[in-house]
């Protein structure tokens, strides 16, 4: 059986297992009930080998990711040269913003050991901001708030070793 393929007798504890981990993400938990259970419904799982891309820079796969269990490692290649980001571990919610339009990875994220994730398509989930268009405010408060803490947890723990790199900090002002 492929990653997409489910089996009937474990879908609905899949489908409770995916709604709670929707709860638990910043980017959805907000969302009423009613909404929440269509996005997990819309969801997929899949896994990936150590080793194999969850997606490439510069490609628009148009995919947010759920890390369910494993551990992936965001890196970005500029001139030949590989710099390794972070590592993303179980929890993490990644590609918010593909959900929203159309934009090219500006990084990899590749599975440093097996890994499982929670997978939204693009076109899945705006078929439900159709369904349930009131929802759009409260994606954009978690988008702001998810900045905004983002920059003030830099400021707080990296300042003092990042040298020139504060100038170009303000993606909390855009």
């Amino acid at each position: 059986m492929n990653s997409s393929e489910k089996n009937d007798a474990t879908a609905p504890c899949e489908f409770m297992d995916n709604l709670n981990l929707l709860r638990q993400t910043y980017f959805f938990s907000s969302f009423p009930l009613e909404t929440l259970k269509v996005i997990a419904y819309l969801c997929a799982r899949e896994k990936f080998k150590k080793g194999l891309a969850l997606f490439n820079q510069n490609e628009d796969d148009g995919q947010a990711f759920l890390v369910i269990d494993g551990k992936a490692r965001l890196e970005r290649e500029d001139d030949g040269k590989m710099t390794v980001i972070r590592e993303c571990h179980a929890g993490e919610f990644l590609g918010g913003l593909t959900l929203l339009g159309g934009r090219h990875r500006l990084f990899s994220l590749i599975a440093v050991e097996d890994t499982t994730c929670l997978i939204i398509h693009r076109e899945k989930f705006t078929k439900a901001i159709k369904q349930f268009p009131d929802i759009m405010p409260k994606i954009l408060k978690a988008v702001v708030d998810n900045i905004s803490t983002w920059e003030e947890r830099f400021l707080t723990e990296r300042a003092e070793e990042c040298g020139g790199c504060l100038e170009k900090l303000g993606v909390s002002l855009v």
